[in-house]
Parts: structure tokens; sequence; C-alpha cells
């Protein structure tokens, strides 16, 4: 008896360092730097804990991601994964109890005319697999992670659309703020057309001028139509994200466009709990590490027990009347020998499977760390660009108003009116653009660290 103890002491110590029983790990180191040497990390809240209502007031925002989060049909997607996912890891869960079949047979027979005579077997069974190598228990903890991966799938793209819809709003409100002003300088333009007509019939200016002032007001005309039809496009990109047909879009100004200030960003440790698809990598690395046992415990024998019971009365050539009752019992332990080379490929397969995932959780990581980089810098930059551009802007105004009044004077040429209003309207346009860079890089810090999430 003091053998059998050892000797399953030891195949039990053998198995464990197989890796068979080998419980996976979560990660719980990130790379060095992996925001870049120019972003400082702290411990303070990030915006990635805002809900996105709180980081996106904007009530006609709001209701649009309401309707995206509802009508979305990548996000309905993702929800059918989560219930494929839930039902296999019930499916692997139930494998842990004995499987039950009730095979009731009967018939009548009678031979050369003698009197028929009636049979019957009413049969019970039921089988066991003991999971003493582990094959079950890896092929629940893997359904668990892939259970796991879909949940953070769903969150990747629930982030993903909420940042897409606000981007994609966002642009719209710039888009509209360019078309106001590009419409504002063509009405300007198209009266100083007709100023410049009058001057000609005066005898204070000539047809090459006139010819440059109205190449310069269709070319403002054709800006105008080029920003109708971004318009156009952008709403219908909402539309169907949206889950819609194509159509218009309610929306605000851009002039009262505002987000939250709190850009602080999290330690590394603080965008591992919060960005979906690096915790989704992760589960992936895990599903492969449980792929792996499993393929591992292939090698063993699987252990199971099976039984019958029931009732019967055909005993042989006999009938019996009333029945019998019928019991059986079998436990069967199979080695797998023929099948060893496959069951190494499979190893081989599964190895490589884990490897290909601890790669791309890393390259997810770095990814993770650069989006996080990108965005910060492009708030900073635009916020830097804001504040030169306001000057520029108002620097040409001054020359336009001077230029104009040169020119009234004869000390000047139209086409210095012309450059200085060219310049101006490009500076005005670049001015919204650099509003919307900062609110786009917000909105993409916002992702980048895990915002977003809908528990």
């Amino acid at each position: 008896m003091k053998t059998k103890i050892i000797l399953l002491g030891a195949t039990t110590l053998l198995l464990s360092s197989c890796g068979i029983y080998t419980k996976y790990e979560p990660v719980t180191e990130v790379p060095e730097n992996l925001y870049g040497q120019n972003v400082m990390t702290n411990d303070s809240a990030t915006i990635a804990t805002l809900s996105w209502r709180e980081l996106f007031t904007d009530p006609s925002l709001q209701m649009l991601i309401e309707q995206a989060l509802e009508g979305n049909t990548d996000l309905q997607s993702a929800s059918w994964k989560i219930e494929e996912a839930k039902a296999s890891l019930s499916s692997a869960r139930l494998a842990y109890l004995p499987s039950f079949m009730l095979t009731p047979q009967g018939g009548v027979s009678s031979f050369d005319h003698s009197k028929a005579s009636w049979t019957y077997t009413g049969v019970a069974s039921a089988s066991w697999e003991i999971d003493i190598f582990g094959k079950l228990t890896n092929a629940k903890n893997r359904a668990k992670s892939v259970y796991l991966q879909s949940l953070e799938y769903k969150q990747a793209v629930t982030s993903s659309l909420i940042a897409n819809v606000a981007n994609l709003y966002y642009t719209l409100l710039m888009l509209d703020e360019q078309y106001r002003i590009s419409q504002e300088t063509a009405t300007a333009w198209e009266a100083s057309v007709k100023t410049m007509r009058l001057m000609k019939e005066a005898g204070m200016t000539n047809a090459a001028a006139i010819a440059q002032a109205e190449a310069n007001y269709m070319s403002v005309q054709t800006s105008v139509l080029e920003l109708k039809q971004q318009i156009n496009e952008i709403e219908n990109t909402l539309s169907v994200l949206m889950g819609n047909v194509p159509g218009k879009i309610e929306r605000g100004t851009f002039t009262n466009a505002q987000l939250s200030e709190k850009l602080n960003v999290g330690v590394p440790v603080e965008l591992l709990s919060l960005r979906p698809d690096v915790r989704s990598a992760e589960m992936a690395v895990a599903s492969a590490f449980y792929s792996t046992n499993a393929a591992r415990a292939a090698f063993y024998p699987s252990l199971t027990l099976s039984g019958t019971a029931g009732w019967t009365n055909s005993a042989g050539a006999a009938v019996i009347n009333p029945g019998s009752l019928l019991l059986n019992a079998l436990g069967s332990l199979t080695q797998p020998i023929f099948n060893k080379g496959l069951n190494r490929a499979q190893l081989k397969i599964a190895k490589a499977q884990l490897e290909e995932a601890k790669l791309s959780f890393q390259q997810t990581l770095l990814n993770a760390g650069k989006e996080v980089n990108d965005a910060l810098t492009q708030v900073q930059t635009a916020k830097s660009k804001i504040n030169i551009r306001n000057e520029q802007i108002q620097s040409l105004e001054t020359a336009v108003r001077s230029t104009q009044l040169l020119m009234q004077h004869g000390s000047t040429t139209y086409l210095e009116v012309l450059t200085a209003q060219q310049t101006l309207l490009s500076a005005q346009l670049q001015q919204v653009a650099d509003h919307f860079n900062e609110i786009q890089g917000t909105i993409n810090l916002y992702q980048s660290l895990g915002g977003g999430r809908i528990d």
C-alpha cells in the first residue's frame, strides 16, 4: 500500500512538472517608458476613468452615441460572440458531469404461426470521464479565457464606436464652421468684385485686376461646394454607424464645443486594467496556454466509468414475464498508442500558437504606448498652434484693412489686397482645424487610455 501511495505521488509530481496542471499567471510588468520619454506618468486620476457622458457633454452628441450603442451592427455582432463563448463555457463545465442516456426498446415476434411474444428492454446508461490528467480542466479554462476575451472584444468595439461617433460629430462641427467662414468670405468677395467693376468704370483699376478678383471669388465658391459635399458624406457615415439609412444629423455649433480638461495620464498598470484590446490580447495568451496544456494531456490515458441499469424480459432465447433487473458496470482506461505522432504534432502547433499569442500581446502593449504618446502630443501641439494662430489672424486682419485703405488712395494694387484676403481666409480655416485637432486628440487620448468602458 505504501508503495502505491509513493507511486501515485510521483506520478502526480511528474504530471505537474509536464505542465498539465499549471495555471496561467497574468502579466504584471510592462515595457519601461511605455508612453515614451516625453510623457510624465503619475498616480492621479486619468480621463479614461470618466464615463463618456462626463467627457462628452453635448446633448446632441450624447443622443448620437446612445443611438449608435443601440443600433450599430458591429456591436450587436460582438454581443452574439459573447453568447457563443458563454455557451461553449457552459458546455465545458458540463463535461465534468456524467452523461445519461435512456434507450427503451420493444418488439413483437412470432415463429411459424406460433403465438406472438412481446419483448421489451428499458435501459438507462451512464458514462463519466474522470479528469485525473487535466484534459477537462484545461478545456474549461480555455473556454473561460475565450469567454473573457469575447467580453473584452465587445468593450473594444464599444470604446472604438464611442470615439468614432465623437470624432465624426466634431468633424461635422468643424466643417460647418469652415463652411460658414467660406460662405461669408464668398459674399464679401462678391461685393469686392462689384466694387472693382465700378472702379474700372471710373478708371481706377484695370481688367486684369477684375479678372484676378473674379477668379479668387470662383475659387472660394468651389471650396464652399466641396465643404458641402464633405458635410453630406460625414452625415451619411454617422448615420450608417448608428445603424440608420443616410440622413441629416442634428448637431450643435463648433464655437460651443467643449471637452473635459482632465488630461492626466495614468500609470502603465492602469492602462492594462482599462484598455480592452490589451486585456483581450492577454486572454488570447491564456487561451493558447491552456490549449498547450490540453495538448500535453492528450499523451496520457483517459479513465471512463460507465454502467447500465434497467429491466428486460428477454434472456437469450427465453422470454420471461415479468422482466428481470439488468445491471452492468465498467471502468476503462484508454491509452493513446497509434496516434502518438498526431499528438506530438498537435502539441507543436499549440506551442507555436502560444508564442504567436505572446508576440501579439507584446505588440498590443507597444501599440498602446504609441497611441497614448501620439494623442497627448496631438493635444499639446494643437494648443500651441492655436495661440500662434490667434496672433497670426489678428495681424492678417490688420493687413487686409491696411491694404484696402492704401488701394483706395491709389498707393497699392488690388493684387496685394487679394493676397492679404486669401492668406486671412486660409488662416481662419486652419484655426478651426487646430481647434478640431485639439478635440480629436482628447478623444483619441480617451480611447487610447481605455475610456468608454460600459460594464
